[in-house]
């Protein structure tokens, strides 16, 4: 494994605006719109307006560089996750909250797309944000849901970590029926099919 990799993903954010960050926020825009395998260096350069050269002195190439970049991603996503959930509310709305916010549907989930790069998933270090980002947001539905049930909000029931992977599981899915049809309107109809579901499951309020 390249210890350069290791020191680039522990290096924490570049300063803002310097040719490290503009590389990151490049590749992140890049990966998400053509995948790992259509986004190459000379893409990245340009698209971050820095010369030959830049990417070499802060990353050891596109691999270490598109580490840094799906890391960035994972972590922004799960601070917008984490904000929902810790959000007021019953479990319910917190959940229904997530599933709701507003999305570029159509671009489909960045992090879900490194799932269909082979070179991405074939690569542990690479995989590993994908893996890590995925597992905490199944663990923390599952948290909200079983808070819901202490709370006498949801049905006793209900599986927390099963109903959680089934959230996870329609959002991913949604993501590709949507594309594939060129429309939201797919996205929309698993969500709130979901969320019908899922209120069957609550309890009355007292």
């Amino acid at each position: 494994m390249s210890s350069t990799r290791d020191s680039a993903a522990a290096a924490g954010t570049p300063p803002p605006g310097s040719t490290q960050e503009r590389l990151v926020i490049s590749t992140q825009e890049l990966l998400w719109e053509r995948g790992y395998v259509g986004t190459s260096p000379k893409a990245i350069l340009q698209h971050a307006g820095v010369g030959q050269g830049s990417m070499y002195h802060h990353f050891a190439g596109k691999s270490d560089l598109a580490l840094a970049a799906i890391r960035r991603t994972a972590d922004d996503m799960r601070a917008t996750a984490e904000e929902i959930f810790a959000a007021p509310g019953t479990a319910y709305d917190r959940v229904a909250a997530y599933l709701l916010r507003e999305r570029q549907v159509l671009r489909g989930c960045p992090i879900g797309r490194m799932t269909q790069d082979r070179d991405v998933v074939q690569d542990p270090e690479l995989r590993a944000p994908l893996d890590e980002m995925f597992g905490w947001l199944r663990r923390r539905i599952a948290e909200v849901l079983a808070e819901g049930q202490r709370h006498g909000e949801l049905s006793d029931a209900l599986d927390p970590a099963a109903v959680a992977a089934s959230v996870a599981a329609v959002v991913q899915g949604g993501y590709v029926l949507a594309r594939a049809a060129e429309d939201p309107a797919p996205f929309d109809a698993a969500v709130h099919g979901l969320l019908a579901l899922l209120a069957a499951q609550t309890t009355p309020t007292p």
